[in-house]
């Protein structure tokens, strides 16, 4: 790797970060300088402070390589963390796989909104039983086990290498004993009741797929994405069997995109449920929905 303009190769921490940040802003990658960091400190098996306080320290031959490949494979649209195989949610790492899509900050409020109910219902009943409707990594239902030890959960997923890095996902956090996955094309394979229903279904209108992002459009599963030809059909089924699935009092949270809330509460709402809250994301934009059986009148 050379910085534009030189030819030699930077063999010191601070001169190798330099340079990727340089490359990789040269390339148009926006926040260049945090993705040159991640990269050559996962590889290096450095930190913030080492760049600091050795700056001049010498870097080996393969390690340069392994840094030359994930940069390039970054300026190629690739995400920074699929590069380097696993992202931090909630406080967690998660290990990535092709069949999953990347978690993201945003759906930590989808977390945030119905984190008090997990922890109610667990205080009153004892347990938490939760199902989480194409679970991809286990984020969601991961995160509130890991904050509700009485909590358990089944992650639901169409695509077995998803479920699989599900599985790893909670091994690695000590969380296997409270979570289980089942293949399952939303609710046909799963069995029992639960009082939390959880999802961040596929949203996006098919024909809007192809103007994502180049690094989600590229590198995010397409059968994770597509939501159909209004964006809605996951939330259909969703609606349409939620209620065989949930104990009395049960709820029903998820995600949904900037413009679907009217869309999705009215979806819901033909289907018997009434909405008890919303919530944003970071953006403050409309992100999350929270829903509830409707209590028919005496």
């Amino acid at each position: 790797m050379t910085e534009t303009g030189a030819t030699a190769t930077p063999a010191t921490l601070g001169g190798l970060l330099r340079a990727a940040r340089l490359r990789l802003a040269t390339a148009g990658i926006e926040d260049a300088g945090l993705d040159a960091r991640l990269i050559v400190e996962h590889f290096t098996g450095t930190t913030r402070t080492d760049a600091i306080t050795s700056p001049d320290r010498e870097l080996t031959p393969s390690v340069l390589a392994e840094i030359e490949a994930a940069l390039a494979r970054r300026i190629a649209g690739e995400p920074v963390h699929r590069i380097l195989g696993f992202r931090e949610f909630y406080g967690l790492k998660l290990f990535l796989s092709p069949e999953t899509l990347e978690p993201r900050p945003d759906t930590e409020t989808l977390v945030d909104l119905v984190l008090p109910f997990v922890h109610e219902t667990a205080e009153r009943e004892g347990i938490c039983r939760i199902l989480d409707l194409g679970t991809g990594t286990g984020a969601i239902p991961l995160a509130l086990l890991s904050q509700v030890p009485q909590a358990t959960a089944v992650g639901a997923d169409v695509a077995p290498g998803a479920l699989a890095t599900a599985r790893r996902n909670a091994e690695q956090l000590g969380l296997s004993d409270r979570f289980e996955t089942v293949e399952s094309d939303w609710f046909s394979k799963i069995s029992g009741r639960f009082h939390l229903i959880v999802s961040n279904p596929p949203y996006i209108k098919n024909t809007d797929i192809g103007a994502l992002q180049r690094e989600v459009r590229g590198f995010d599963p397409v059968l994770a994405l597509d939501g159909g030809d209004d964006g809605l059909d996951a939330y259909r089924v969703i609606a349409a069997g939620a209620a065989a699935y949930l104990e009395a009092g049960g709820k029903v949270a998820l995600e949904i995109g900037f413009d679907q809330r009217t869309s999705v509460t009215d979806i819901f709402g033909l289907a018997g449920f009434e909405l008890l809250a919303a919530g944003n994301d970071l953006a403050g934009n409309d992100r999350t929905l929270f829903f509830q059986r409707r209590i028919k009148a005496l």
